[in-house]
C-alpha cells in the first residue's frame, strides 16, 4: 500500500523512531522517483512511502490502514511511549482497537482481534 505523505524523510522518521516499523529500503530509481519500504514489526505486509509514488493520493488522503495485534492495551502503551498521540483504548463487538495518525493525517486503526470460537 502508498501512503501519501508529505515529507518523505519526516515521515519515514515517524514511522521508524516513533511507530517502530522497520525501514527495508529507500532507494531513488531516478530523479523523480524516491521509494521507501516501511514494515511493522512482525508483519508480512508493508507500506511504501515516497515520491513519485502517491498516483494522484493527496498527503493524508489514506483513512483506515489496519494493523492487527495481540494486545491493543500494550499496542497504545507501547505509541504512547514512543511519543505517537494515540487513543485510548475503544472496545467494539469486532474487536480493541487505538487509533493514531502520522504527522500528514493518513489514518490507522490497530486492532486487537476479539476471541475466536
Amino acid at each position: 500500500m502508498t501512503v501519501p505523505v508529505s515529507d518523505v524523510d519526516r515521515a519515514k522518521a515517524f514511522y521508524v523512531e516513533k511507530v517502530g516499523f522497520n525501514a527495508d529500503h529507500d532507494h531513488r530509481v531516478n530523479e523523480q522517483i524516491r521509494f521507501v519500504q516501511l514494515t511493522p514489526p512482525g508483519s508480512p505486509c508493508s507500506i511504501a512511502i515516497g515520491t513519485g509514488l502517491e498516483d494522484g493520493m493527496a498527503p493524508g488522503s489514506v483513512q483506515g490502514l489496519q494493523l492487527v495485534v495481540a494486545d491493543a492495551d500494550a499496542a497504545r502503551a507501547e505509541l504512547a511511549g514512543r511519543g505517537v498521540e494515540v487513543s485510548e483504548v475503544n472496545e467494539f463487538p469486532w474487536g480493541r482497537f487505538v487509533f493514531f495518525k502520522d504527522p500528514d493525517g493518513n489514518g490507522w486503526n490497530v486492532q486487537e482481534l476479539p476471541p475466536r470460537d
